[in-house]
């Protein structure tokens, strides 16, 4: 099934929706089973996979290529996208005394290299940094990043979580330009929108990537005020278009012009399905403003 994909940077496309694979240790699946998880997204046409090195307690990237390496024609009908610079205290890294980031040139290559070997690949599609350093070197960044990329580990670099100017700034360093920034986007989440993240992805030309698109869940179930509203919104709208809250959530930003790329975070394929139902969704423009109202407890100014 073929899906409309994202161009990031003309070598580069992604599907219009993420395969998120962060819970992917949670859902206790065999290598047969998570292998054929791959499969049906891959035949729905989600072909871009999402991980980070710490996901699972360091532990996904090695589930999901325990299964890839059972078929050696899934990676080459598919982009993988990893993240690195957190240092997580776990079991699996015991020198780890306190968390913290490691932005330096040689924590980048070895993780780099870790996620690889784990994914039992020879190329990562798209590297992101986890988190902004605040000890970051861009000098290191770069230098960290060039060799990755002579050395065809790496084909393209991201950012996760960056503000405009932290983005800016490690830019400037770099000889291949950044072609995402990964940020939490949803209803319930409007930060993104009001600090200038999505206007510098506009700016730039870059199509951001939203993780948490359903707000951790909280619109369904949470109490407080603003997912009580957002709620209310979308239980009239499910009533009047017969489609659900979830799909109507993702299709609230796959309609902003930025072109935001949703990371759907579910093991079950048939909410994966679900999901793609957004694809055919149209909102107005009254609509999308009337669950930004909802959100924001007022109208705009």
């Amino acid at each position: 099934m073929g899906i409309e994909r994202i161009n990031l940077n003309g070598s580069l496309a992604l599907s219009r929706l993420v395969f998120g694979v962060w819970r992917l240790a949670d859902w206790k699946m065999s290598k047969d089973d998570t292998q054929a998880l791959i499969e049906k997204n891959i035949e729905l046409g989600v072909t871009s996979f999402d991980h980070a090195d710490i996901y699972g307690d360091y532990t996904c990237e090695e589930l999901f290529g325990r299964a890839l390496t059972q078929s050696s024609a899934l990676r080459d009908k598919m982009e993988i996208i990893t993240k690195c610079g957190i240092k997580l205290i776990s079991k699996n890294r015991p020198d780890h005394k306190i968390k913290y980031y490691d932005t330096s040139r040689g924590h980048i290559i070895s993780s780099a290299e870790h996620s690889l070997k784990n994914l039992g690949t020879d190329r990562i599609d798209l590297l992101l940094i986890h988190r902004p350093d605040p000890m970051t070197d861009p000098d290191e960044v770069a230098e960290a990043f060039r060799q990755l990329k002579a050395d065809g580990k790496v084909l393209h670099f991201g950012v996760s979580n960056f503000s405009p100017i932290q983005y800016d700034t490690l830019n400037a360093y770099l000889d291949d330009p950044l072609i995402t920034n990964q940020v939490e986007i949803s209803a319930l989440c409007l930060d993104q929108f009001k600090n200038g993240t999505i206007e510098h992805a506009q700016l730039h030309d870059i199509c951001p990537m939203a993780w948490s698109p359903l707000g951790g869940g909280a619109v369904f179930t949470g109490e407080d005020e603003k997912a009580i509203r957002v709620r209310k919104v979308l239980e009239q709208w499910s009533e009047e278009k017969g489609k659900s809250m979830d799909q109507l959530l993702i299709a609230w930003l796959l309609m902003h012009p930025s072109k935001i790329i949703p990371i759907l975070g579910t093991g079950k394929i048939d909410r994966v399905q679900k999901a793609m139902g957004a694809l055919e969704i149209d909102l107005t423009r009254q609509e999308w403003f009337e669950l930004w109202q909802a959100s924001e407890g007022q109208e705009v100014p």
